[in-house]
């Protein structure tokens, strides 16, 4: 483990979190242990190297899944506990959630958008919705994020109901059966609610 860490050192300074790359380096040691004979006539520590910065090397690359650093993924962690807590007395806004959870808004917001899986850009946001996940992309990563904070700010001019039903919808991932089970509602009546919260939203954002 020592020789992980010592390979990891290598590679900070790049913008990656020092516990991603430990993370990936670990898994170049398993792959080293499993594989190793002595036969092979060196030094495990020399076998085990270039595995260790094989898989660190294939993380920066961004090969394979899209990664999230940890602090996001605790965050998330926190926000989904929040929201699960707050679910049974209601629901909580985005300010009542960072208060829950201690987090400024901008990181609640990237922690709720990071809980969400990759999805097509075809596909429904929220299983039987009709906004797209394209829709909802902007083109620049920075641009983005300030579009997420605008989002929060205007979530928090909504009803308390309201609020409900598009953090079920678009970050908890409920169908509209579901909200309506809980609600005392029909589906139907969810539909149009979602349907006008979105229009609101859609105006407070154009403005």
């Amino acid at each position: 483990m020592p020789l992980v860490g010592f390979v990891t050192a290598r590679f900070l300074n790049r913008g990656y979190e020092y516990d991603d790359l430990y993370e990936y380096g670990v898994i170049g040691l398993m792959k080293a242990v499993d594989r190793f004979d002595p036969g092979y006539g060196v030094a495990f520590s020399t076998y085990a190297v270039p595995l260790i910065i094989g898989e660190i090397k294939r993380f920066l690359r961004g090969d394979g899944a899209v990664h999230i650093s940890r602090t996001i993924r605790e965050n998330a962690h926190r926000v989904a506990r929040a929201i699960d807590e707050a679910a049974a007395q209601g629901g909580a806004s985005i300010d009542e959630i960072c208060r829950k959870t201690g987090l400024e808004k901008q990181d609640a917001v990237l922690a709720m958008s990071a809980m969400n899986p990759v999805k097509s850009l075809e596909e429904p946001v929220a299983g039987d919705g009709d906004l797209l996940l394209k829709d909802m992309l902007g083109q620049d990563q920075g641009e983005a994020l300030n579009d997420r904070i605008a989002l929060g700010q205007a979530m928090e001019k909504l009803t308390e109901t309201e609020q409900e039903v598009i953090l079920r919808r678009y970050y908890k991932r409920h169908t509209q059966t579901q909200i309506a089970s809980d609600m005392g509602m029909t589906q139907v009546q969810v539909s149009r609610m979602e349907k006008k919260i979105l229009g609101k939203l859609r105006e407070m954002l154009s403005s």
